[in-house]
Formats: structure tokens, C-alpha cells, sequence
């Protein structure tokens, strides 16, 4: 079974840091791109970063860039963001998808971690 475990989420004032975790199974993981997409209350799901296959290079949402760092040990089947200078406006559910190489959509998704951003 293809499987992604989120985790890491919880409740951080504006300013702080949280870093999530998404461990994967049951597929070969080097041969996937991974993301973190997330979804606020009443918005549409946006896409936050990727880490693609290819030499580890990576995409970031405007949105994030220079706050946001994702990173993947493929040791470990486990990919990684690393979310600096929270704002208010980052809180919503994250979750970690996978996308082979040579699928143009996301293959499988992750249950999900809530992440508030408050005072």
C-alpha cells in the first residue's frame, strides 16, 4: 500500500517556525517529485513547494519563498518543509503529495496536518 504520513502541525504565534514531516511507503520514492500543498478555510487548495527528482531542485509558492524550505532524504523516504516567520495567513491544513516522474498528475496524498498561525 502507497501510504503519507504527515505530521509536525500545531498552533505557533506569528514569527515562529514549525517543521512537518511527510514519511512515505510502499513506492519507490526516489523516483517521485513531492510537494506540500495546504487548504485554508473556504479557499481553494494551493500548492507551497516541490522537490523534484532531478538533482533535488525545488519550487516555491511566491507566497512562501524565502520563509518556506523543503528538503527530502530519500534514506529515509521522508520529505521535509521547514516553515520560518509564520503569518496568519499560512494557517490552514498542509499535506504531502507524491507524482512520478512520468505522471503529469499527483499519484497519491497524504491525510493532512493543521497548522494555526496565531496570538
Amino acid at each position: 500500500d502507497v501510504q503519507l504520513q504527515a505530521s509536525g502541525g500545531g498552533r505557533v504565534q506569528p514569527g515562529g517556525s514549525l517543521r512537518l514531516s511527510c514519511a512515505a511507503s510502499g513506492f519507490t520514492f526516489e523516483d517521485y517529485a513531492m510537494s506540500w500543498f495546504r487548504q485554508a478555510p473556504g479557499k481553494e487548495r494551493e500548492g507551497v513547494a516541490c522537490i523534484h527528482t532531478n538533482a533535488g531542485s525545488t519550487d516555491y509558492a511566491d507566497s512562501v519563498k524565502g520563509r518556506f524550505t523543503i528538503t527530502r532524504d530519500n534514506a529515509k523516504n521522508t520529505v521535509y518543509l521547514q516553515m520560518n516567520s509564520l503569518k496568519p495567513e499560512d494557517t490552514a491544513v498542509y499535506y504531502c503529495a507524491a507524482k512520478h516522474i512520468a505522471s503529469p498528475t499527483y499519484d497519491s496524498w497524504g491525510q493532512g496536518t493543521q497548522v494555526t498561525v496565531s496570538s
